[in-house]
């Protein structure tokens, strides 16, 4: 996981309606970034409406929020619609970004141990340096866990 006070890595990657988003658009503002495992899941559904419901909020402290997941753009876009979304998702069906955080990591289910995206989120400031980092994130919680602290 990136440590408090590193630089973020830049990325270049597809938004939920395909046009290329790089962290470094995000200059002048501070970028909440949260990584999540899958599109329409029960949990990444409820963490991303915390996120649409706290939108406002986030607006009035400069910052701008970005979800991030393997999944294509296509299923982005659904999701986004779905959940009215007023935020860009990003994908990364090659999780190099991902990686780059330090969000891809090894889980297990059911006694299944595999490669996958943990529920995770990062606060960058106007430089881009990391000024929160949130290596376990709940759902339900982390949308005002992280606005309580900007």
């Amino acid at each position: 996981m990136l440590a408090v006070g590193s630089q973020a890595p830049d990325f270049a990657l597809a938004d939920q309606s395909g046009a290329i988003v790089r962290r470094s658009d995000f200059a002048g503002k501070k970028l909440v970034i949260y990584f999540y495992p899958r599109d329409n899941t029960p949990g990444c559904t409820r963490e991303a409406c915390a996120f649409r419901d706290a939108h406002e909020a986030f607006t009035q402290k400069n910052a701008a929020v970005i979800g991030i997941s393997c999944d294509s753009a296509a299923s982005h876009e659904k999701f986004a619609q779905k959940h009215a979304l007023p935020f860009t998702l990003l994908s990364d069906p090659d999780h190099a970004v991902t990686e780059a955080f330090g969000a891809w990591q090894e889980k297990k289910l059911y006694g299944k141990t595999y490669m996958g995206t943990v529920r995770c989120a990062f606060v960058l400031d106007e430089q881009g340096t990391v000024i929160l980092s949130l290596p376990k994130v709940k759902p339900d919680t982390s949308a005002a866990d992280i606005l309580a602290r900007l």
